[in-house]
């Protein structure tokens, strides 16, 4: 029985070590400085874990939770004289994180441009009915695809923002159906939306609209001589769960708008200058081993343009 009580005592001052509450007058003085250094809004609540014992000498580590629209929380490290408070983010450098987050991407099917088996790959998250789109569309072809063609593969993924691009997902759908029997025929339908936007706005019906993407569809269909009947059976049924999951995917590495590119796992948002693309692209083959184009002189950039939300 001694015995007993004996291990139950050390189980739990082994516990009240490893568990220490934060004492109400520090957590008082954190929660203070915190919200004035990171501008938290008054409705957010701050909660504070328990203190746990950290891999760096004199420090506890403790977790603060900030709750308002959805719940958020961030490892600090305390001093043991409660007298400093740090945030750290521990890096594993043993992952590359830009080849991590290319494995979450699925182009199994998707039409290529330019080189298929390009050592850097660029994924744009793309919206037929959003104007940045159609920015750095025509950015990215013909010049860059003259320009780095042979180096590079672009790969288009569907993501369009449904809610503010009413025909954005019908597009989308469309463009598949013709990738599904021929890769030019994806890309040069996606030219012509890309370049003549207008034209399928300029429909005063929303059924308007659809009929004038299906009908741009057949001409680039019977353009590259793909099943007419086939083609027409694909359009009509609008089976839009590739699009969904492209979405969904896209959502789960932080795709919010568009355009959102990633070349090799670097992320590029919005339709940015041609000289910042060319920048990303040329590290890109520099850490991949492949010697980047020459690039001709060209005019200061443009401003950056913001991506569609």
């Amino acid at each position: 029985m001694f015995l007993r009580r004996s291990i139950v005592v050390f189980v739990l001052i082994c516990l009240g070590c490893s568990a220490q509450s934060v004492p109400p007058d520090v957590a008082q003085r954190i929660e203070r400085q915190v919200r004035s250094f990171y501008s938290v809004p008054g409705g957010v609540k701050i909660s504070l874990s328990p203190l746990k014992p950290s891999e760096f000498p004199n420090y506890d580590a403790l977790t603060i939770t900030f709750e308002g629209d959805k719940k958020q929380n961030y490892d600090f490290l305390l001093s043991k004289d409660c007298k400093t408070l740090m945030r750290m983010a521990k890096i594993d450098l043993t992952k590359d994180p830009y080849a991590e987050l290319m494995k979450k991407i699925d182009v199994a099917g998707r039409p290529t441009r330019g080189n298929k088996d390009a050592k850097v790959v660029a994924i744009n998250y793309d919206d037929f009915e959003c104007p940045y789109c159609s920015r750095m569309h025509q950015t990215l072809f013909p010049q860059l695809l003259k320009e780095y063609g042979d180096r590079v593969a672009f790969i288009y993924k569907d993501f369009p923002l449904a809610e503010i691009h009413p025909w954005a997902i019908h597009a989308a759908v469309d463009a598949n159906c013709l990738s599904s029997q021929n890769n030019d025929a994806y890309w040069d339908f996606a030219d012509y939306i890309h370049s003549n936007q207008t034209e399928v706005n300029s429909e005063k019906s929303r059924d308007g609209q659809f009929g004038a993407l299906d009908r741009l569809a057949m001409v680039q269909g019977q353009k590259h001589s793909v099943d007419g009947a086939k083609l027409q059976s694909c359009m009509k049924a609008q089976k839009d769960d590739a699009v969904k999951a492209s979405v969904k995917e896209g959502s789960t590495l932080g795709v919010e708008a568009t355009p959102t590119m990633f070349v090799n796992g670097e992320k590029i948002d919005g339709a940015m200058p041609i000289s910042d693309i060319r920048a990303v692209l040329d590290r890109a083959l520099q850490q991949a081993g492949v010697a980047p184009p020459m690039h001709a002189a060209t005019a200061a950039s443009t401003p950056s343009q913001p991506a569609s939300k």
